[in-house]
């Protein structure tokens, strides 16, 4: 019996499974293109996925099918499955109801390894609606925090603590930004300055006050005549 993968057709796409009859299926959130989480779908998941429009996987631990967020409610809304071009791999772009992660984070890709020389991403290589999708989503996500308070999460601690430690926490977070400026170590700047942002979003949505309202007020100041 041969060990080489497989290729079953469905629906008259070609799929290259391999010798467990499963496929990696990468899950990225349609809107703000971020990788939400990689888990295996076989040939029957793949078929109630495009039957139902919602994610289902297979389980290896488990060995069986699994219906993302069905039983959470964090389900996730299908808007176009494609396929790599070794027919290997899948990439699932969806509308997520809800994190994707088990502990209550939007993505499981939320740990980070630091680079000593992290590379540069030129502006004008991104969609200027793509450049700052993901702030619109961490106020998405951060609301939900609010409302939902999920046990072990960090935001819910936040807003558990309150303003005062909110408040706290942005002292600190700008505090520590000043710091890495100042020790030219824009490795240490980039992290620091993305954490003041977090917390910086968490307080306004503390005060109920909307990203969009400080966007308009940036706009208007640079609408305004220069006096120089």
């Amino acid at each position: 019996m041969s060990n080489e993968p497989e290729n079953n057709s469905l629906n008259g796409i070609d799929i290259r499974w391999n010798e467990a009859g499963l496929v990696p299926a990468v899950v990225q959130d349609a809107n703000s293109l971020e990788v939400l989480m990689v888990a295996y779908m076989n040939e029957e998941s793949l078929q109630k996925s495009l039957e139902s429009g919602q994610t289902w996987f297979w389980s290896r631990s488990r060995s069986e099918l699994w219906h993302k967020g069905g039983t959470s409610g964090n389900t996730q809304a299908i808007t176009s499955i494609h396929y790599d071009c070794d027919s290997d791999t899948l990439l699932v772009k969806v509308v997520p109801e809800g994190p994707a992660c088990h502990t209550g984070e939007n993505s499981c890709f939320y740990r980070e390894i630091p680079l000593k020389e992290p590379a540069a991403v030129p502006v004008n290589a991104q969609k200027a609606s793509e450049r700052f999708a993901v702030l619109g989503e961490l106020e998405r996500v951060i609301a939900e925090r609010e409302i939902e308070r999920p046990e072990g999460a960090y935001t819910t601690y936040l807003f558990d603590k309150g303003v005062d430690k909110i408040l706290k926490k942005v002292g600190e977070e700008a505090s520590e930004t000043i710091i890495a400026a100042k020790n030219k170590d824009n490795a240490e700047l980039r992290l620091e300055v993305s954490d003041l942002i977090y917390h910086l979003l968490v307080l306004l949505q503390e005060r109920k006050l909307p990203l969009d309202e400080i966007m308009a007020e940036l706009s208007a100041r640079h609408e305004r005549p220069r006096r120089d």
